[in-house]
């Protein structure tokens, strides 16, 4: 009978959100996991201590707060645990990190915010990359002049790809691909296509907005992205609010506007990733939606011709604990150096033409064991500005934390 009663009294837990970034704490004397919300509907971090960590999985949408109790009595070995149960639901509560109403409310609030605003404001500024303009200037000097200097790019130069990593990570590859772009390129508009890391997959993300930034004020070319709305309009997610969060872009912009001063035109492109939606699958474009927008790229790229300049903002492989390896990686060293001649290879078979060889070379049945997470973006341009050739100006890897390393290029594209 008691436990009858028992059971009865079992309240569910909430479900913790899936969308959420999980990584160990980068603060060693708060070791531990970090939860935080990458789509900035939340802009709270937690830290969770590594004997509360086991207690995350009770909250899944079916346990309930008896079965976290259990956990909580075991692992204290006391039966005083309410306090610390209640303080954690609420912690995670407050921050809006479980699928109720309250991380409703928040998550509405912030798209109406973006749908709203007249401008895109810079969301990494003053994280990730100075927000006051001389001291930005100053760094991105830096990085240019300590980075070593490359062979020229034949001519005519079609375009680039950069990394989308940190600054701090990326600068000799970054330096390598903004520096190969012509003074007199100014005056062309930018087609940036940058990786949508939250975004829908087999989607396109594009907003009318003109892109702020501590430089100044990039302007969006709306009569472009509506061409594109017009004829890929099962493929578009208009006032993607990615957009708003994405850091893909807004390092290009960035990165455009030291080369060039900040008036510059861009049309910029989320480019979701590529998941097959039928079986047997073997194309990107064998989807609706991803061939009815290379269709519509394509047109809008055949006819603006040499007055576009297309720049992508795209990161390789992804290795190590933090990207779910059950390893640590360190750059070039061991794995590592494997993942380099990987790297390479693929970036080769796309550069020489082979695009539906580059494409098998991420694994037939979609799922990339090297995590790229350019690879979509790639796939894109080649699709709709081809035939290009390219060069690798600079490949390099960093460490963004102790047990994981991410890797990137430059590259330069011209005609065939």
């Amino acid at each position: 009978m008691q436990h009858g009663i028992m059971e009865a009294m079992a309240n569910p837990l909430p479900r913790l959100r899936a969308d959420l970034d999980f990584m160990p704490s980068p603060i060693p004397e708060r070791p531990g996991l970090l939860i935080r919300d990458p789509h900035g509907y939340s802009d709270v971090t937690l830290i969770i201590p590594p004997p509360l960590v086991a207690c995350l999985r009770f909250f899944d949408g079916q346990s309930t707060d008896l079965d976290l109790r259990e956990q909580l009595v075991r692992m204290t070995q006391s039966l005083q645990v309410t306090e610390l149960m209640e303080h954690l639901i609420n912690t995670l509560q407050r921050a809006g990190f479980f699928e109720d109403e309250h991380y409703h409310r928040l998550r509405a609030e912030r798209h109406r915010q973006f749908r709203e605003s007249p401008v895109r404001e810079a969301s990494h500024a003053g994280a990730a990359y100075p927000e006051d303009p001389q001291a930005l200037r100053a760094l991105l000097d830096r990085y240019f002049r300590e980075a070593s200097v490359d062979e020229a790019v034949p001519d005519p130069l079609v375009g680039i790809a950069a990394p989308h990593v940190s600054l701090e990570g990326g600068w000799r590859c970054y330096a390598a691909a903004y520096r190969c772009l012509p003074e007199q390129y100014r005056d062309r508009t930018f087609v940036i296509l940058g990786t949508s890391h939250y975004g829908t997959p087999n989607r396109f993300g594009l907003t009318r907005k003109p892109f702020r930034t501590p430089l100044g004020q990039a302007e969006t070319a709306v009569e472009l992205v509506e061409q594109l709305a017009a004829e890929a309009s099962d493929s578009v997610e208009m006032e993607d609010y990615c957009h708003a969060i994405e850091h893909s872009v807004e390092f290009q912009v960035v990165l455009l506007q030291y080369r060039y001063g900040p008036g510059i035109q861009i049309l910029p492109i989320l480019v979701g990733s590529f998941t097959p939606t039928q079986e047997g699958q073997r194309l990107p474009e064998q989807t609706d939606t991803v061939r009815q927008f290379l269709g519509a790229l394509r047109n809008l790229a055949d006819g603006q011709g040499d007055r576009l300049v297309w720049v992508l903002g795209i990161d390789l492989a992804h290795i190590g604990r933090r990207y779910g390896d059950p390893f640590s990686a360190r750059v070039m060293n061991g794995t590592m150096r494997h993942v380099a001649q990987c790297d390479q290879e693929r970036l080769q078979q796309l550069l020489g033409g082979d695009l539906e060889g580059f494409w098998k070379s991420l694994g037939y049945d979609w799922r990339d064991e090297l995590k790229w997470c350019g690879s979509s973006v790639l796939y894109t341009f080649a699709r709709a500005v081809g035939p290009v050739s390219g060069r690798l100006l600079k490949y390099d890897q960093w460490n963004i934390d102790e047990q994981s390393v991410v890797s990137f290029a430059a590259i330069a594209f011209f005609r065939s």
